[in-house]
């Protein structure tokens, strides 16, 4: 069906559904880098959101939503939305003007940084945003404040992926393939994902592919309903998938199931992996490992004696203090084997934040400018400095990460404006987070809803839900694409681009921040991105309405895109060829011992999303997922006298929490499993460990030693 039918088809997919009094908005789900494509209902009389209907037209969904893409209008509407300014007053959050708040934090930002210095004031933001207000918040950083302390939430989901990607194949975009190559695999290696609950939309990909006759290998402690229809499930003890990658590479190479060829002509350091992987024997990495040797042996032959195959990841290998190396050691199995650069053939990661790829692009890290530039490379900095009219000296060089930034608080930072983020959630040690912000001498959150970090602000900034936002987003393919936005802000609401242009302003910065659309700042960062490695320069909102999105890069107008990377076999490197890069397996950060003799390993459900700041609140989403709960093996339950549904006391060396425990089969005997979507005395972040990846920055949440207790106790 050529391109023009398509559009045929869509619009009466769109006349069949548009009701009498209602008009469609035309945009994506703001949940999960899959970025489905919707309609959203919206009343002709009264511009109020009414309900969803799925697009037909894009292809990452095809008329498919999941739980959390059909309820997500909803918050629209919900009377929890935040409609006025809130300024702390005798220790409460009172209704407050635009006047009051904004004087009163460009007072409090002077005050700090006059007596302690520019760097004392820090944000820290968030990727459920536009790239517009991505860009706008690193460059409102830089050159608004002139700080260095700016980091964002990614940091604890994607960057490990990002460190992994770059010093192997020197670039960083989630996929080296356009989804639909996924059902031309003929072998799937998904590791540390439980895609049917977390990206659920990916799994018709996944079973076009089985269609074909692919085979799946599914790397996960649990038996998730990703791993239940696999064709080998290697049920990993958490934080040894090094040593597994390293064990699968050792019978590639021994059984000669190498692509000689690719790894001569494309690829650099082959042969010392090859040295460091002779002694991975399958008994050995069994053992370290608990997945047993004829799993291990399986798996390898299937995936090296496949002519196409693609390895796929997330979370599950990438929150560990070596996620960024993890992450190489299963890109080297498709260098090692040539999967990459065709159809059906290449590794992606999936990206867990609606706009996680996008907004981890254009300048919210602390040590990254615009178009994924080096913030310490002199050409980029002043190519940026041009692109901002400003002298580059007046560009600050890198500054803390996230969790960093955070433990920072009170001390070197003394102020911080948190933008869609929740950190007494989603950072590790969550007891200590409330300390870090408590010592702070100023704090200002912006949110939709009042958060369980924004209720701990000294002045609260009510911003629009994304339906009511206009922009671009980047998804987990590298596709950018346009939100369209409708044109209201409920009671005195305000964007969050606009916010930071009248504080600019105030600041006696305004004339950097001179923008009367989303479309204005896009424009400035397409020249801002030109020629980085995550080229936008030759997008326009016009080619992204015409075309259903582009991939980056793309270096000019007349240029489609580029929806697979790789395809001349020339990496990001002088030399064009690919790093094979070596590791040793030490295992995690933290150990079990005696005290404590369980793992306990933390992730989502398919209910809710992220600190669960929005879907708490969806009715609909709380009643089918409203609290969390501990997955305990029925042996160890048994061991334990543990019985379905009683309260238990998981306990690690930071904090503990009381849950109701849930005993399946589906986790390891050693090995605990808690969701992580709930604050306050829910949260399993009081447990977690906040070890740092030192390359990438991520904080441990995979793995952390623990014990368990009975108790009558309910949570308070």
């Amino acid at each position: 069906m050529g391109h023009a039918q398509n559009a045929d088809y869509s619009q009466r997919a769109y006349d069949a559904i548009e009701r009498q009094g209602e008009k469609n908005l035309v945009t994506h789900c703001c949940f999960c880098g899959m970025q489905c494509g919707m309609n959203i209902r919206v009343s002709t009389e009264t511009n109020q959101v009414l309900g969803v209907e799925p697009r037909y037209d894009f292809p990452m969904n095809g008329g498919r939503l999941c739980p959390k893409g059909v309820s997500a209008y909803r918050q629209a509407e919900h009377d929890e939305r935040l409609m006025h300014p809130l300024i702390r007053k005798n220790g409460e959050l009172v209704e407050a003007t635009w006047e009051e708040a904004l004087d009163l934090i460009v007072s409090k930002i002077q005050e700090i940084q006059g007596k302690y210095g520019k760097d004392a004031f820090g944000i820290y933001s968030g990727s459920s945003m536009t790239n517009e207000k991505c860009y706008l918040v690193g460059k409102f950083a830089r050159i608004g404040l002139g700080t260095k302390n700016i980091d964002y939430n990614g940091r604890y989901c994607m960057s490990s992926a990002a460190v992994g990607f770059n010093q192997t194949v020197g670039i960083d975009r989630g996929s080296t393939n356009p989804w639909s190559d996924i059902k031309f695999a003929d072998v799937l290696l998904i590791a540390g994902s439980n895609t049917a609950e977390c990206h659920p939309l990916s799994m018709p990909y996944i079973w076009g592919a089985r269609d074909r006759g692919a085979k799946l290998i599914v790397v996960d402690p649990r038996q998730t309903k990703t791993a239940l229809v696999s064709d080998v499930h290697l049920d990993v003890r958490p934080g040894t998938d090094i040593a597994l990658v390293n064990g699968l590479i050792h019978i590639l190479i021994k059984e000669n199931m190498i692509d000689q060829e690719f790894v001569q002509n494309h690829t650099n350091g082959f042969e010392e992996l090859k040295e460091l992987t002779a002694s991975y024997t399958p008994e050995r990495v069994a053992d370290i490992t608990g997945v047993s040797v004829e799993k291990i042996e399986a798996a390898a032959r299937m995936f090296g004696q496949a002519k196409n195959g693609m390895v796929m990841f997330a979370r599950g290998i990438e929150q560990h203090s070596n996620g960024s190396d993890t992450v190489s050691n299963y890109v080297n199995m498709c260098l090692i084997t040539g999967k990459v650069g065709r159809k059906g053939a290449g590794f992606a990661t999936f990206t867990g934040q609606g706009n996680g790829q996008g907004g981890r692009e254009h300048g919210q890290k602390t040590d990254q400018l615009p178009g994924y530039r080096k913030i310490t490379d002199p050409e980029a900095r002043a190519y940026i400095a041009k692109v901002w009219g400003v002298d580059e000296a007046e560009i600050p060089g890198p500054g803390l990460s996230a969790f960093e930034l955070l433990q920072s608080l009170g001390e070197e930072v003394k102020g911080l404006l948190l933008i869609c983020s929740n950190p007494m959630v989603s950072a590790p040690t969550v007891g200590s987070v409330k300390t870090y912000l408590e010592k702070l001498d100023f704090f200002v959150a912006m949110d939709m809803f009042l958060s369980e970090s924004a209720e701990l602000a000294d002045v609260v900034l009510p911003s629009t839900v994304w339906i009511e936002d206009t922009g671009t987003t980047t998804n987990v393919e590298g596709r950018v694409i346009l939100l369209q936005g409708l044109d209201r802000t409920p009671g005195q609401s305000k964007r969050d681009w606009k916010v930071l242009c009248e504080i600019a302003e105030r600041l006696g910065r305004g004339k950097y921040f001179q923008y009367d659309s989303p479309e204005d700042i896009f424009e400035e960062l397409r020249i801002a991105s030109k020629d980085g490695k995550a080229d936008y320069s030759g997008i326009t909102y016009e080619k992204l309405e015409r075309m259903q999105g582009v991939f980056w890069p793309c270096p000019s107008e007349e240029h489609e895109g580029t929806p697979r990377l790789f395809e001349d076999k020339k990496f990001f490197f002088p030399d064009g060829k690919a790093r094979i890069l070596s590791f040793e397996y030490k295992g995690p950060n933290e150990k079990v011992d005696k005290e404590y003799p369980y793992i306990l390993t933390t992730g989502r459900v398919v209910y809710h999303y992220l600190s669960g700041n929005q879907t708490r609140r969806i009715e609909a989403l709380r009643k089918l997922c409203p609290e969390p709960y501990v997955e305990i093996n029925p042996e160890t339950a048994r061991k334990l006298n543990i019985r379905e549904g009683e309260m238990v006391r998981l306990v690690s060396r930071r904090g503990d929490l009381t849950v109701p425990a849930r005993v399946t089969k589906i986790i390891r005997p050693d090995t605990f499993f808690v969701p992580y979507h709930w604050g306050k005395t829910m949260a399993i972040n009081h447990l977690t460990n906040p070890a740092l990846d030192p390359k990438s920055k991520i904080p441990e949440f995979k793995v952390c030693a623990v014990r368990i207790e009975k108790t009558e106790q309910r949570r308070a």
